[in-house]
């Protein structure tokens, strides 16, 4: 019963509202960032950890791996339809998804991608 309370306490701070939106402003940030060519997620959230400076701990780190996870997407947007990865886990992606690019299926690669 110990585990279920903690999941719950853990879940019960995950989804209050203001740290959803957090969420999905690192997801968003993350994702502009990691288009860029030659920055990935690391490089990403290096740049980006002063906007977590003065925020509450819990809003912070779900900040973060947002902004983690939009940057491992935006380095495989580039690698889809440019043919350039932005970082060495989207190498892979330019094998098929820059073929279904070409093909005009840019959108189902990189619906895969953001699935995957």
């Amino acid at each position: 019963m110990d585990i279920i309370n903690g999941l719950a306490h853990g879940f019960g701070i995950a989804l209050v509202p203001q740290n959803l939106l957090w969420c999905f402003v690192g997801c968003f940030l993350g994702t502009v960032v990691g288009i860029l060519p030659g920055l990935g997620p690391a490089a990403t959230i290096a740049i980006l950890m002063p906007l977590t400076l003065n925020m509450d701990p819990a809003g912070g780190i779900i900040m973060l791996t947002g902004i983690y996870y939009g940057a491992k997407y935006g380095g495989s947007t580039t690698s889809i339809l440019l043919n350039m990865p932005g970082e060495s886990s989207s190498v892979v992606s330019c094998i098929d998804g820059y073929q279904m690019a070409r093909n005009g299926r840019a959108g189902a690669a990189l619906g895969i991608a953001a699935i995957a």
